[in-house]
């Protein structure tokens, strides 16, 4: 028997190595690389492989085959425990056959079918979770010799790799069908429902900005849906495969605030025991979403102006300026104008975060939404295992009725709490019950934006702690904002 020279051995092994972590080929194209490898390696002339098509009997079926005449036996059914192949996929274990015409395991009418003759036989089974999958096997050498032990531990291996090669596409499938359901989760939950014409004016600006590096400031009532614009504008644009950094600057204390976006030297500061990134730097090449940038702290303001300005920063306790490329995506639901007019925001930032600027409708200024946004919510919190209940006639009207003081979040929140409270098949406006203090709030004509706002946010937040029984803490949760600026709100709103 001669083999292939050393040199060459090597680089088929390499090229079958690099072919194990290839996922561009489908499963049937590694399989006859590898069975045309092992054949060449060891000086084989055919080669075919039966996969098995019943678990019980373990009958097998030519699945592929290789050399002259093989092509013939590609679906041809083997009887269960027929053959040499039968033997092996029964019994697990690997047989070597060299006088195969004396061999009574040999099963003679698939030879006879594909008009050649078999001198020696090699077969291995194909294992898999301690389960027989197939069987692979090796007709007959070049130089019409016998199959050695050498012979037979190589081809083993090969045997095994293939094996292996079912369960990486095995793994593969099962990974794409995790990715599929990850991806519908993060479509679903990324989603942007409505057809009014305000909401696809926003949709059509974001779209039209996804591509450049402008900085976008997303305003708005809480709960419109600020970040999921800031979502569709990275996802839509060129850094779509990057990283999305989203921080809300009015939950985070202005105390840590700089280094949770700056990051820290080791030894900046007590308990800085070593260095960390910020922010800006994990999001580089991607997209930074500043959330309630109204928050900033007036300091910080002038640290994030440089940064966009100058595209670099220094982590603080450190000397070097690290740049970035980082697109900035920001949002609030202040009047910035009115805050810089009152010195509580600075002019040359506002104008450089609101190169483009989109500004999302409340729930109440689009309702012909909100018969979408009803079924969306209804299909995205209906557990899996459960029917999608049906609307009541006069459901949507009731809804419409109402003015959503907390826009699409409050709306959202409404429909999950009602699906897991109705025990009926239908949902009926009595599983959305609105008390007196959450009726539309009304806003005289001639009262100045600020006047409107601020009785807006008085009622709502009133409204809220009325449904907390007073407690802070947990209506800062509901209203997804710092307790603490919960607090000054209430002293500022002169709530009682």
């Amino acid at each position: 028997m001669k083999l292939i020279d050393k040199q060459t051995n090597i680089l088929t092994l390499r090229k079958i190595s690099n072919l194990f972590q290839t996922t561009s080929l489908e499963i049937d194209e590694l399989l006859a690389m590898v069975m045309d490898a092992a054949k060449d390696i060891v000086g084989v002339k055919n080669g075919s492989l039966l996969l098995v098509q019943d678990e019980k009997t373990l009958k097998l079926q030519f699945y592929q085959a290789s050399g002259e005449n093989m092509g013939q036996l590609k679906n041809i059914d083997l009887p269960p425990g027929v053959g040499i192949s039968g033997h092996v996929a029964k019994t697990g274990e690997s047989i070597i056959s060299n006088d195969v015409v004396n061999d009574p395991r040999w099963y003679q009418k698939v030879s006879e079918k594909v008009k050649t003759t078999v001198q020696s036989m090699a077969s291995y089974p194909l294992i898999l979770d301690k389960k027989v999958i197939g069987v692979v096997q090796f007709l007959d050498k070049v130089d019409d010799g016998i199959f050695t032990e050498e012979d037979s531990e190589i081809l083993e291996r090969f045997a095994k790799l293939m094996a292996k090669f079912f369960q990486v596409s095995r793994n593969k499938k099962l990974l794409g069908e995790e990715f599929g359901q990850l991806k519908d989760q993060y479509l679903q939950r990324f989603a942007i429902v409505g057809e009014s014409p305000a909401i696809k004016k926003c949709i059509s600006i974001a779209e039209k900005v996804a591509d450049s590096k402008a900085s976008v400031l997303i305003t708005g009532e809480s709960g419109t849906g600020k970040e999921l614009f800031a979502h569709l504008i990275h996802d839509r644009g060129q850094r779509q495969n990057k990283p999305f950094i989203s921080v809300n600057c009015g939950a985070i204390p202005a105390s840590i605030l700089e280094r949770e976006l700056f990051g820290h030297e080791k030894g900046a500061f007590t308990g800085a025991d070593s260095q960390k990134i910020g922010l800006f730097e994990a999001a580089d090449t991607g997209t930074l979403f500043l959330d309630e940038i109204g928050e900033l702290p007036m300091d910080m303001q002038v640290k994030l102006l440089r940064v966009i300005q100058e595209e670099s920063f220094i982590r603080l306790g450190g000397t070097k300026n690290i740049n970035v490329d980082v697109r900035v995506v920001t949002a609030t639901n202040r009047d910035l104008e009115k805050e810089v007019h009152d010195g509580n925001f600075r002019q040359d930032l506002y104008y450089r975060i609101n190169v483009i600027k989109i500004n999302l409708p409340p729930l109440r200024e689009k309702m012909e939404d909100l018969s979408d946004l009803v079924s969306f919510f209804m299909k995205k919190h209906t557990p899996k295992n459960q029917p999608i209940k049906k609307l009541a006639k006069n459901l949507i009207p009731h809804l419409m009725g109402y003015s959503w003081p907390g826009n699409i979040r409050e709306l959202e929140n409404s429909v999950e709490r009602a699906i897991v409270l109705s025990d009926d098949e239908e949902l009926t406006p009595d599983a959305f019950p609105f008390e007196n203090s959450q009726l539309p709030i009304e806003l005289n004509v001639g009262s100045t934006l600020k006047e409107a706002g601020d009785s807006f946010r008085k009622t709502f937040i009133t409204n809220t702690l009325k449904s907390t029984s007073g407690n802070r803490t947990k209506a800062a949760k509901v209203l997804d904002v710092q307790r603490s600026y919960l607090s000054r709100l209430i002293k500022e709103l002169e709530i009682d």
